[in-house]
């Protein structure tokens, strides 16, 4: 049988307050009767309408724009919820502050925000992202071309891909300094073996008929490879480089809390908890999120203009 989308509201609201109910049973933080809270009950009906609200508008909206409307509809409701709980039970902002908080430490640190997000984002993260995807590619190039490289640096990369990087982000340090050199050598080591692999398996799906075919047209392997193989690999090559993306920011900031020029996110989230500034922290956070979904995006956007043909993109 068949559910109306009107239904799933009432069904998560439920689903939310048997979850509740049974931490809080578990927990003992309270008694069943303070389950049924006036706060609580007014925060799962918002929760409730949200929900349906979102999701008649999902039903209805079929263009990219809706799409993207629906979306930070959804993303608004979660703060809305997220500040109406903080408030309502007076949670400290030690524990978790509520989004108007970090909205005005957002607001009132711009610019220190600014010059954190041009020290591990356009710097750091961007200069490893270009240098470890482009380097990969071309690598993935000779390994295609020469089957030992294959055999040989592969599993070198497998394990290379297996170092923590708590541990190799302090050693990059010590080598290429405080700077943000040494931050763009972490996303490097970070983002070149992934962009590898899937760069070499993007230039193998192709099926046998289809290099047959080329190979009775005289084609080289420099005519196979631009005719055919790349085309079929740009699909595994995006994914690689959307992949990449949120590793290059992660490799960054992580980077940051090793050593910085009193500059960058990870910096600043790393001083800002002992300090107990807890809204900078949120607010450097909410840089971090922004600009990788920014980076995803776009990388998503050029993979749909360059892939229109392929049937993950109809």
């Amino acid at each position: 049988m068949r559910l109306s989308p009107y239904a799933t509201p009432v069904l998560a609201a439920l689903g939310l307050l048997a979850v509740l109910t049974l931490v809080a049973l578990l927990t003992g933080a309270f008694s069943i009767g303070a389950v049924w809270d006036p706060r609580l009950l007014a925060i799962l009906a918002l929760w409730a309408a949200a929900w349906t609200l979102n999701v008649v508008l999902s039903l209805r909206v079929r263009s990219a724009g809706g799409a993207l409307a629906v979306a930070a509809l959804f993303g608004a409701s979660l703060i809305v919820l997220w500040e109406l709980t903080v408030r309502l039970y007076d949670v400290p902002q030690v524990i978790l502050p509520p989004p108007s908080l970090v909205a005005e430490t957002f607001a009132a640190r711009a610019g220190t925000l600014w010059a954190d997000f041009v020290q591990t984002i356009l710097k750091g993260a961007l200069a490893g992202y270009v240098i470890g995807c482009g380097a990969a590619f071309l690598v993935a190039l000779l390994v295609d071309r020469f089957s030992f490289l294959r055999r040989g640096l592969l599993p070198l990369g497998n394990f290379m891909a297996a170092l923590p990087i708590v541990g190799t982000a302090p050693i990059l340090v010590m080598w290429y300094g405080f700077g943000w050199q040494s931050k763009a050598a972490v996303v490097v080591l970070m983002v070149f073996f992934p962009m590898l692999v899937n760069t070499v398996a993007g230039l193998a799906d192709t099926t046998q008929m289809q290099r047959d075919l080329l190979r009775t047209y005289g084609a080289s392997w420099r005519q196979t490879l631009t005719t055919l193989r790349l085309p079929a690999a740009m699909p595994f090559i995006f994914n690689g480089l959307k992949i990449c993306t949120t590793l290059a920011l992660i490799g960054a900031i992580v980077a940051e809390f090793f050593g910085s020029p009193t500059l960058g996110l990870g910096f600043r989230i790393s001083t800002s908890i002992g300090q107990l500034d807890l809204g900078m922290v949120w607010a450097s956070i909410v840089v971090a999120a922004l600009a990788g979904t920014a980076t995803y995006g776009l990388a998503a956007l050029v993979e749909r203009r360059m892939t229109f043909w392929h049937p993950s993109q109809r």
